[in-house]
């Protein structure tokens, strides 16, 4: 019996992305900012689909925690209603007092550090670069919501 030898064939990406020019406008990174890349129509589609998928999930989400957080609270005042548990209110008005101060405090600078700073001028650039795509996401996430 001979030995038969499978023969694959080795596909470069690189190669392959150079040679398909539709591959290249959705894959190849831009320094630009989408309005270069997509035209106004485009940019409102992709910003409002992103836009309402986000909102819906938030929705989600927010109605999921809200009421985690308030069945939880109301749990906790049943169990403290009925003796279950005991609160220590002198602790509980102690810690609120500290968490004051120190807002208070970190609040009474007013300033942000740099790492924030470069972060919010990051997205206050690329909120100007893409105000159609930005203005279809708003427009999407406000749909979301309501939906």
């Amino acid at each position: 019996a001979g030995v038969k030898e499978d023969s694959f064939n080795v596909l470069d990406l690189a190669e392959y992305t150079k040679n398909q020019p539709w591959w290249r406008k959705v894959f190849a990174p831009s320094s630009g900012s989408s309005a270069e890349k997509y035209n106004v129509a485009t940019q409102l589609v992709i910003g409002g689909v992103t836009g309402w998928c986000t909102g819906f999930i938030f929705q989600k989400v927010g109605k999921l925690a809200a009421t985690a957080v308030g069945g939880g609270f109301f749990l906790l005042q049943i169990a403290n209603h009925t003796g279950y548990i005991k609160v220590d209110w002198k602790l509980v008005e102690r810690d609120v007092n500290k968490a004051k101060q120190q807002l208070k405090f970190h609040s009474g600078g007013n300033k942000m550090s740099p790492e924030v700073k470069s972060r919010v001028d990051e997205v206050i650039i690329f909120l100007k670069k893409n105000v159609v795509l930005t203005g279809g996401f708003a427009g999407g996430f406000l749909l979301g919501m309501s939906s």
